[in-house]
């Protein structure tokens, strides 16, 4: 099993853990545990739909596509 050490812990911070492992009859070091381990048992956060596209379609291939030469300046768009 690791150990693992913290430092430069703020004292209300430190004083808060102290109280919450006590209300819930455990040493700091089990209650620490316990915060960790329910902190990363939670679920992953879902991708976003753009990445899911991209992975259903990665197997298929891209797609190769000629751009034709711009031959106009862009101008502003009519909202009238």
């Amino acid at each position: 099993m690791a150990t693992l050490t913290i430092r430069g812990i703020e004292a209300e911070l430190h004083a808060r853990l102290r109280v919450r492992a006590a209300q819930r009859g455990r040493s700091m070091e089990a209650e620490v545990r316990d915060i960790l381990a329910n902190a990363l048992n939670e679920p992953p956060i879902p991708e976003r739909l753009g990445t899911r596209i991209r992975h259903r379609f990665a197997t298929i291939g891209g797609a190769d596509l000629e751009l034709p030469a711009r031959t106009e300046r862009p101008r502003a768009a009519d909202v009238s």
